[in-house]
């Protein structure tokens, strides 16, 4: 099975497949993550600190590249909302452009030759990044948009789920690519 997602063997119709896959596992994730917190009694909380849509757009990115991982990272977040009405109207636009950035930044740097964990980190860092500046253009054009208060309260409250994507996801690619 590994070989099969194996970078060096994934075709079209099977970068494809995976991208579809990571699609309804991105939008599913979330979902159980939401479930959980409704049965401990602390609502979202759990998707906010894990950040369960963000795992399989990064590990996409790394085993199929980056077109797929842009295209999964965009899908992801739209498909949710039209299904489940989250992320939020006002976060939607946002999580679209942090995980496309996820999927693209990760599918870059997989191409390189170093180490993962860094790659992972990087990815994550430049995903975030670049939804901080959209939040703060959108502050500065729209003035009634997100207050950039909401990127500092989305980094800290996501530390523990960026910290398990930097360990888990090099593992598993390292099992996959061998």
């Amino acid at each position: 099975m590994t070989a099969l997602l194996a970078r060096s063997n994934l075709n079209s119709k099977r970068r494809a497949v995976l991208t579809a896959l990571t699609v309804v596992l991105a939008v599913a994730l979330p979902q159980v993550f939401h479930g959980i917190g409704a049965v401990l009694g602390i609502g979202s909380v759990a998707g906010e600190v894990f950040l369960p849509m963000h795992f399989p757009v990064l590990l996409l990115g790394i085993l199929a590249g980056p077109m797929a991982g842009g295209i999964a990272g965009a899908a992801s977040p739209l498909i949710s909302f039209l299904l489940t009405g989250m992320p939020s109207a006002a976060m939607l636009p946002f999580m679209v452009i942090e995980l496309a950035s996820y999927g693209v930044l990760s599918g870059v740097l997989a191409e390189k030759k170093g180490n993962r964990t860094l790659f992972v980190f990087l990815a994550q860092v430049g995903g975030r990044g670049i939804k901080a500046l959209a939040i703060a253009v959108a502050f500065l054009v729209f003035s009634n948009s997100l207050h950039p208060f909401v990127i500092l309260t989305s980094l800290a409250m996501g530390l523990p789920g960026m910290a398990l994507q930097l360990w888990l996801i090099p593992r598993i690619e390292r099992k996959i690519n061998g």
